[in-house]
């Protein structure tokens, strides 16, 4: 299998009349398939153009650019669990429905990957597992890796562009996409990780983990919670992270009630506008489609 990416200038692509700018280009080799990668701008906004070429065929998808670590979470629950019992997932974004299910045939192992919308007919892409241990998967899961990076790193130049935002030193923003399980309802994905320090905690070495922590994704940015203590008390710290920069704040375990019932406060005050909200949406599906 062989892979390799150059970087794109301006161009042209689907559904931008003629507007759509090219931002990056990959291109990755798996078995007899080629398939290209186009992250690509216009007037409406971002998205990645997944095209799957044979010496006979070529078929495209569209992702929205918040697809993206939809996309490279559900490739590392597929490379993941290669041992282990896998199902077919449905994944809404927006006014887009994506397919994933797992077939097997004479070659092997694949994920065949379906995009079903108004504005569109319905395409498919078809992407082999590989000879040894997933290593397609793996490959096409990386690729999803570096443009999501460089997607969130022309976000963030722009966000600089047209309004400077306070950059909070030495933080780092090491976490990775997170694993989708098999049952998520909403746009949320969970995991026991840490949150790096901020500039308002005491040192490190004064705060307790209580080892509780989640993590939930809305639009483009994070939020980490997590459970801690120091020689004041209890607290739960909340992170915001939206490209490099993060910001927190600490409520202690006195206020959590007040701060719950607040929110609930708001969640019902604009429950027709929230319920009216289509978001990334993942289920697992019983049967292949």
């Amino acid at each position: 299998m062989e892979g390799g990416g150059s970087s794109g200038g301006g161009g042209t692509g689907t559904g931008g009349g003629g507007t759509d700018v090219e931002l990056l280009c990959k291109t990755l080799q798996v078995e007899h398939k080629l398939f290209y990668f186009d992250l690509k701008e216009n007037p409406r906004g971002r998205y990645l153009k997944i095209s799957e070429k044979t010496s006979a065929t070529r078929s495209t998808i569209i992702v929205p650019v918040s697809g993206i670590v939809w996309f490279l979470d559900l490739f590392n629950y597929y490379v993941n669990n290669d041992e282990q019992e896998v199902f077919s997932k449905e994944l809404q974004l927006d006014t887009k429905v994506f397919y994933f299910d797992i077939g097997e045939n004479k070659r092997g192992r694949f994920l065949k990957i379906s995009e079903a919308s108004v504005s569109r007919n319905r395409s498919t892409i078809i992407v082999p597992a590989g000879s040894a241990r997933d290593e397609g998967w793996a490959a096409f899961r990386n690729i999803l890796a570096e443009i999501n990076e460089a997607s969130r790193l022309f976000a963030l130049n722009n966000q600089q562009n047209s309004e400077p935002s306070e950059r909070l030193a030495g933080l780092s923003d090491d976490v990775g996409a997170g694993f989708i399980s098999g049952h998520i309802a909403q746009p949320a994905s969970t995991s026991d990780l840490s949150v790096d320090r901020t500039v308002e905690l005491p040192p490190q070495d004064e705060i307790g983990n209580l080892g509780v922590s989640k993590v939930i994704r809305a639009d483009q940015k994070r939020f980490f919670f997590d459970l801690g203590s120091n020689n004041r008390g209890h607290f739960l710290r909340i992170s915001e992270v939206a490209g490099s920069d993060r910001s927190s704040i600490i409520l202690p375990l006195s206020g959590l009630k007040q701060f719950h019932e607040m929110v609930g406060h708001f969640v019902e005050i604009t429950k027709d506008r929230i319920e009216g909200m289509t978001g990334a949406n993942v289920r697992t599906v019983e049967s292949q489609r």
